[in-house]
């Protein structure tokens, strides 16, 4: 038969996966029972893989990052590789990577917050989600968080699981994290906390809150903790009704926070308080974070509550950040995509595709991925017959890669560090504990190779 000029058979095809989340992860997966690459590389800006289900998930959850052991199963095969601490855009661009492969899927979820747009925002003290998840899992990249030393009270602005995993760990008494996966210095800022009150706030009521039964149950279990919820925010309206009737998760909420609102004070050391229906109007203090200004969003005449705080997190959503040499929605936070291929100015980019958050935005749970992986995959397949020559070359990304001394953490490596962990952790009688900086993975894998 004549050669058309497309890339036919599975002789010499290679796919790049940019992320080792479990989008990524499920990504590889898909594309390894295909059977159509001779060679799969997965990037990944962290020294290890995983993702939001090592730098994500609270480490007080263990069986949820278990998940894990599954998505690790991809890197089984001979012909699939692992480049961890090699950033896309930084170290090697998109366009390189379209040079060496037949097919690129991104994958990298998202690393920002959404903004409040209020004033006072920035002050010291104010944090985004991601940020203060990042530093409590041990991301590497995570920014130095420092709680401050007068820290009193907290306030948590947010409606999901991601905001009641915030409001327990700062609530949580410290020494029951010492078993957990958390870096040792992030507990011992926790143990050092003088924090008594915790504020949750929702813009919405509890049928509206994106809570889930199981956090919900855990956070009312708390010891040493009293939970606090006024009444009046739990009276429903027409609204709230339907919801609770048509909805399970949103009558476990409410039934929930109403056994709260009527348990009596116990006087214990630390209270979480939750308020329905207030937004936040501003967050005061002029060189820290002294306070925040809530107001209604029910009930119009009811006055402005102002409450001291001395640390403020939003975690009203997850927003995605730009990776130079893609295209960007920024109001969405998100790659553009159909099916999966990605699109400038709607057109397709040949042979590169977005999977996970990026693609669809912060919704979900882990498990949502597998689904949306097999979507994008069969996208790529589609398409793998019809691209334009030349063949890949995934080796001169490696040569690229040397050329400009990046330290490339293979897979062994990553075996290294995470027995390193696992060590560390059966010392302390606890799980593995997270290795946090770069330097000192780096140290670890050294000594043990």
């Amino acid at each position: 038969m004549e050669d058309d000029g497309s890339r036919s058979g599975s002789a010499g095809r290679a796919a790049a996966i940019v992320g080792a989340g479990p989008a990524g992860l499920y990504a590889l997966a898909a594309l390894v029972r295909s059977e159509r690459f001779e060679r799969i590389d997965v990037f990944e800006a962290a020294p290890a893989p995983y993702g939001l289900v090592r730098y994500g998930v609270a480490p007080d959850h263990p069986k949820t990052r278990n998940i894990s052991r599954v998505l690790a199963r991809g890197f089984e095969h001979t012909r699939v590789r692992f480049l961890g601490n090699v950033s896309v855009g930084r170290d090697v661009t998109v366009d390189e990577l379209r040079a060496g492969y037949d097919a690129v899927v991104v994958s990298t979820g998202m690393l920002g917050d959404r903004r409040l747009g209020i004033p006072g925002e920035d002050l010291p003290g104010s944090y985004g989600a991601s940020e203060l998840v990042a530093w409590y899992t041990g991301h590497p990249q995570a920014r130095a968080v420092e709680l401050p030393a007068n820290l009193t009270s907290a306030t948590v602005i947010g409606a999901g699981n991601v905001a009641l995993d915030i409001a327990r760990i700062l609530a949580k008494d410290a020494a029951t994290l010492r078993t957990t996966s958390m870096p040792r210095h992030v507990v011992d800022a926790l143990a050092a906390s003088t924090v008594t009150d915790v504020h949750l706030v929702a813009r919405r009521g509890p049928a509206q809150a994106k809570f889930t039964s199981p956090e919900l149950h855990e956070l009312g279990a708390l010891d040493g903790v009293d939970l606090v919820v006024d009444p009046a925010d739990l009276v429903l309206g027409p609204a709230d009704e339907e919801a609770v009737a048509q909805n399970r998760h949103a009558k476990v909420t409410v039934d929930v926070c109403r056994e709260w609102s009527e348990r009596p004070a116990t006087g214990a050391p630390r209270r979480i308080h939750l308020h329905y229906w207030r937004r936040p109007a501003r967050i005061l203090g002029e060189t820290a974070v002294t306070g925040i200004e809530l107001e209604p969003t029910r009930d119009a005449d009811a006055p402005v509550l102002t409450l001291p705080t001395q640390l403020v997190v939003r975690a009203i959503g997850y927003h995605g950040r730009p990776i130079p040499g893609l295209p960007f929605d920024e109001a969405g936070g998100t790659v553009p995509s159909q099916d999966g291929r990605v699109l400038a100015h709607g057109a397709v980019v040949a042979g590169v595709y977005v999977t996970g958050w990026l693609r669809r935005g912060p919704t979900g749970v882990i498990a949502t991925n597998r689904g949306d992986a097999n979507e994008v995959t069969e996208s790529v397949l589609a398409d793998l017959d019809t691209l334009p020559e030349p063949p890949s070359d995934p080796d001169s990304v490696d040569k690229l890669l040397a050329e400009r001394g990046v330290r490339v953490v293979t897979w062994a490596d990553w075996l290294r560090l995470e027995s390193h962990e696992k060590a560390t952790g059966d010392a302390a009688g606890g799980d593995p504990i997270v290795v946090h900086d770069l330097a000192t993975a780096l140290e670890v894998i050294d000594a043990a190779g």
